[in-house]
């Protein structure tokens, strides 16, 4: 499986930890993420994230800033995907089965990082449920 992961400096832990993990599940990394701790702008992170997983060059996404707020607004301007911003472990259970959502946003100022490769965890491992759900997903995007 192929995972695109972007950061912004507030994410920079954590995304090398969640990259460990991933290459831990033998999975292919791409990684679009700052690797310091210089203060730099989001979205220019999150964008390339959100391109990859809009055009299935890779079949899920993970973004990470301080709050998870702006990334997550960031990769939903695009068509295609749908970023849900988690903060534990049933939000992100819930993201993929009833929300189909194909990228993790984590608020690494307010999750642990423990909770943060706990919620990654999940999100591969959760299937989305379909059924009431499918009608909901495809009224998401604007036409």
């Amino acid at each position: 499986m192929r995972i695109a992961i972007g950061n912004d400096h507030a994410g920079t832990e954590y995304k090398l930890a969640i990259v460990g993990l991933l290459k831990s599940k033998e999975m292919e990394v791409i990684n679009y993420g700052t690797d310091g701790t210089d203060s730099v702008d989001y979205p220019d992170f999150v964008h390339p994230v959100a391109e990859d997983v809009e055009q299935a060059r890779v079949a899920l996404g993970i973004i990470i800033c301080g709050s998870g707020n702006g990334a997550s607004m960031t990769a939903n301007k695009h068509q295609k995907v749908r970023a849900a911003l988690c903060w534990n472990k049933e939000i992100t259970q819930l993201a993929r089965e009833h929300n189909d959502a194909n990228i993790l946003s984590i608020p690494a100022r307010y999750v642990s990082l423990p909770q943060a490769l706990e919620m990654v965890n999940v999100f591969l491992s959760t299937s989305f449920e379909g059924g009431r759900h499918e009608r909901r997903i495809e009224k998401i995007p604007c036409t």
